[in-house]
């Protein structure tokens, strides 16, 4: 048990994803409503945290947030905890200390605690601030899916539902054309979202970076469905996807030789790949922001406002150093020092793998 919470701060950092506001209504109502306490919202992450850049919240500024994507405080991809290499920070920044920054503007805004809802990153930043003394709970959010300590994070099922959409969306134009519809989702380390949106839109190639694909088996898959008589193909593919031919490679080697590609992205080569070894013709639609933009999902509004008042009781409970988080489909916690420097990439044994398996995606390995 901590010290009561009178006065906190909320911030949103990373990138932005569907359910933020919902989130963040959701700490703000059962905070102020249900608690008394204060809300002071922070500006662009932990950049407005850094410069003290926020202001007290009322009613107003979060009613009506429920269905609004984005996120009304803004954010920005600030990492106060990473050195400052030679050429990477302004003059300004050279030479400041950000966290003792940030104790300082805390102090300054008379603020009891900090709520921060974020991927990664954030949550890896909430727990190196824990360890300075700063009492403070993360929220999970990516459409990723990939923090290490919850089964789901809001955002997600969000960017599912304009994935799998699109890739609806891709099956008669392929149809018309006798082509490889490739399309590239997002999934950087983790394919969460390219598995789960490939099996909802009946992908025929789902490639995923914790199963670096054969080039031979995607062309054997596609060969196939042709001699049965179908005519096109979907290919999903998360943008971190990489063959096995890669994946032996050191990791500065692997960049290297993405580096030296004539490609903008994996898509693109691996519609290449797939135009050389069966001469089929293939396009690529990236998908790119488009999947972290608009309205969130009921689920997800559901989602991300249990999460926000989750976190509220933490805060009138004096519980600190944590994260708010669902496994076994309850909502719970987890520590900081569990989530920090972490990430929940897919199993090879995960379900959902057999099940696309048992359905006839190609996975780009033998089964």
């Amino acid at each position: 048990m901590g010290t009561r919470v009178r006065r906190f701060g909320i911030l949103t950092s990373g990138g932005d994803c569907p359910g933020l506001n919902a989130a963040i209504r959701g700490v703000a109502k059962a905070a102020s409503g249900r608690y008394g306490m204060e809300v002071v919202g922070i500006s662009r992450g932990y950049r407005g945290l850094i410069e003290g850049e926020a202001r007290t919240l009322g009613q107003d500024d979060f009613s009506g947030i429920l269905t609004l994507g984005g996120t009304i405080l803004g954010a920005s991809r600030e990492k106060p905890f990473k050195s400052c290499d030679e050429g990477s920070c302004s003059d300004a920044e050279a030479g400041m200390d950000k966290p003792e920054r940030i104790l300082e503007n805390m102090d300054r805004l008379k603020l009891d605690a900090l709520v921060v809802l974020g991927g990664n990153g954030t949550n890896t930043t909430a727990h190196l601030l824990s360890q300075r003394g700063v009492p403070v709970i993360g929220l999970p959010k990516t459409i990723d899916n990939d923090i290490w300590g919850t089964e789901l994070s809001f955002g997600f099922h969000s960017a599912m539902d304009i994935a799998a959409e699109s890739i609806d969306r891709l099956h008669s134009t392929a149809l018309s054309h006798d082509r490889a519809m490739v399309i590239e989702l997002m999934g950087h380390k983790a394919g969460w979202l390219a598995l789960h949106a490939g099996v909802a839109a009946g992908g025929d190639v789902i490639l995923i970076p914790e199963l670096p694909y054969q080039v031979s088996e995607v062309a054997a898959s596609l060969e196939k469905r042709r001699a049965e008589g179908k005519r096109f193909s979907i290919v999903v593919v998360a943008e971190g996807a990489l063959s096995a031919e890669e994946a032996a490679l050191p990791k500065k080697e692997r960049k290297r030789r993405r580096e030296a590609e004539p490609y903008p992205s994996i898509g693109y080569r691996v519609a290449a790949e797939i135009e050389q070894a069966i001469g089929m013709e293939a396009r690529v639609t990236v998908l790119g922001y488009l999947q972290r933009g608009g309205t969130p999902s009921p689920y997800d509004r559901v989602l991300a406002t249990a999460f926000g008042t989750a976190a509220a009781e933490l805060l009138d409970a004096g519980r600190f150093g944590l994260m708010v988080a669902m496994n076994d489909g309850r909502i719970g916690t987890v520590p900081l020092s569990v989530v920090a420097g972490k990430t929940r990439t897919v199993p090879v044994e995960h379900p959902l793998l057999g099940t696309a398996r048992l359905v006839g995606t190609c996975l780009g390995v033998p089964d």
